[in-house]
């Protein structure tokens, strides 16, 4: 299969799994699986470059989306005023913590449950789908998020960490389950990852691996694209579907998926 292919194909299934409540991790997981397993590896010497590039367009389109919220956000920062802006921002940092402290000291034993975990990735996609039906026939409110809410918000982002678990999924159901307004729990789910997603690409492009591989270029533009198109889309419409209460239908989704990845990593 054409490298330029693969690279788009990752990059779709990167904007639409990063936004939509199905574990971008997962699918990534599983989409290398099956091309390893039909003889085809992939982009074997520019994963780590493409994984940075294509974090960089889903995190670029967040960007794009929440412009506004964005620059209110840097506003409360830079005034150090305690104002509603001041306050929100605060709450995306506390919701940061806990899984930068997760990353920062179980770095080398999450990157073991990556690289092939199929039975991993099933049994988690099942749990994110649990998470999701639940979380779905919780009543709507106007409540905004809280200090405490957004700790506990933030734990939940740390559990998704592993292969599997949506971040979106995860961050989304636990503030619509703590009685959060659902519209506002989809935007604050989608702001607070853009912080730690730009501190790991930080992170591999300091580690000096990427400065070690050969680059192609047309596959890297190729997945940006890709990706950056798609996460516009997947985020406006998941936005949509969590006001609309229609979170069940990804959770039969993460099911089926699920149990496909745990029969298939029988084989």
């Amino acid at each position: 299969m054409s490298k330029i292919i693969v690279a788009i194909l990752l990059g779709i299934i990167q904007g639409l799994t990063e936004f939509l409540p199905v574990s971008s991790s997962g699918h990534l997981e599983i989409t290398a699986f099956i091309l390893k397993y039909f003889g085809n590896s992939g982009l074997p010497e520019e994963n780590l470059l493409m994984t940075v590039v294509l974090h960089a367009a889903t995190a670029l389109s967040t960007l794009y989306i929440f412009r506004k919220e964005v620059s209110e956000i840097i506003r409360g920062i830079l005034q150090f005023k305690w104002n509603n802006e001041f306050k929100f921002s605060l709450k995306i940092i506390l919701s940061m913590i806990p899984a930068a402290l997760v990353g920062l000291i179980f770095d080398e034993q999450i990157d073991a449950l990556f690289g092939g975990q199929i039975l991993l990735v099933g049994c988690m996609l099942i749990l994110t789908g649990l998470l999701l039906y639940v979380a779905d026939k919780a009543k709507n409110t106007n409540t905004n998020v809280s200090y405490s809410n957004s700790i506990l918000i933030g734990i939940a982002q740390a559990i998704a960490i592993l292969p599997g678990i949506s971040r979106s999924g995860a961050t989304i159901s636990v503030s619509v389950l703590l009685g959060i307004d659902r519209e506002k729990a989809a935007k604050f789910s989608f702001l607070m990852v853009v912080p730690l997603i730009l501190g790991k690409m930080a992170k591999d492009i300091l580690s000096g691996e990427i400065a070690s591989e050969s680059t192609t270029l047309i596959p890297l533009i190729a997945g940006f694209i890709a990706a950056f198109i798609t996460g516009l889309l997947a985020c406006k419409w998941m936005i949509s579907l969590v006001k609309n209460s229609q979170l069940k239908y990804f959770s039969f989704y993460c099911f089926i998926v699920g149990a496909l990845a745990i029969v298939f990593s029988t084989f």
